[in-house]
């Protein structure tokens, strides 16, 4: 893979001095470029139509047949509950789909609110958790009616183009010193790694089917992840990277390598 520089600014730093990280799509139409300042890979966005390959998401409901056996949204709720200050307070989950997250803080005695993008989603929680839920695209989200002491985007942050955009309505969205819980890819990965890799050669390189279109505007390292809260007023309190699987987890909790990865950070005073 050839990695070229191109006229396009880094959506995080402004920055113009990108190069070619990886491709994706049938035709190799989707391509990301990596930031040297501030490490962000950058999908450039004049390949896609993002708002609809976003719509997707929304479409995708799967009510949990049993919400005390989401391991995802438990170890969620305990990783967050670890690293802040507050045993219970007020909390916004922004993306809470169905609602699987909320469940576990409004059993540990949270006040408790949803931000939605799916209508269908948005009901399904105010009927099955008795949770009031706002139908809305983050971005595009007023003044909040109200202070939250943790606001959780799990998932969300890599969809949205202006991460900036997103860490300034946190910011407005959280009491002094509040906090916030991130999910999101770990570009460094080492999966991620090797599929780059591997792309390298014709015949081993990952197959997309036609019609594909990428949903992740941004892709994030700790580096970038970092650059992004300093610029906009946060400081790191934990990250890590994580599974579903025990021991892969452990390892990947210390090591930080793993697909995924999670992080708290705090609203600076």
């Amino acid at each position: 893979m050839a990695f070229k520089l191109i006229k396009m600014n880094c959506r995080l730093c402004s920055g113009h001095d990108l190069s070619l990280f990886y491709i994706q799509g049938d035709h190799d139409q989707f391509k990301y470029y990596r930031c040297k300042i501030c490490g962000l890979v950058n999908l450039d966005l004049n390949s896609v139509r993002i708002t609809e390959t976003q719509q997707k998401y929304a479409d995708r409901f799967r009510p949990p047949p049993d919400y005390e056996k989401e391991r995802g949204a438990r170890d969620a709720f305990k990783f967050a509950s670890k690293y802040i200050n507050c045993k219970t307070g007020s909390y916004l989950d922004i993306g809470c789909g169905s609602g699987s997250v909320l469940y576990f803080f409004k059993k540990a005695g949270w006040k408790v609110k949803g931000l939605e993008l799916s209508p269908v989603f948005a009901e399904h929680v105010k009927k099955a958790l008795d949770i009031d839920v706002r139908v809305s695209n983050f971005l595009d989200y007023g003044i909040p009616e109200e202070k939250y002491d943790l606001v959780s985007l799990r998932h969300v942050l890599e969809h949205l183009p202006d991460s900036n955009l997103a860490m300034r309505k946190i910011s407005d969205l959280l009491t002094d010193d509040g906090y916030a819980h991130f999910e999101f890819p770990n570009i460094k990965s080492l999966s991620h790694r090797l599929q780059r890799f591997r792309n390298k050669f014709r015949f081993i390189r990952k197959k997309y089917k036609p019609g594909y279109a990428p949903g992740h505007c941004n892709e994030f390292s700790k580096r970038s992840f970092k650059f992004l809260l300093n610029k906009t007023g946060f400081e790191l309190v934990r990250w890590e990277t994580y599974s579903f699987k025990p021991v892969p987890d452990l390892i990947y909790n210390n090591l930080h390598f793993g697909t995924k990865a999670r992080a708290i950070v705090r609203k600076k005073s």
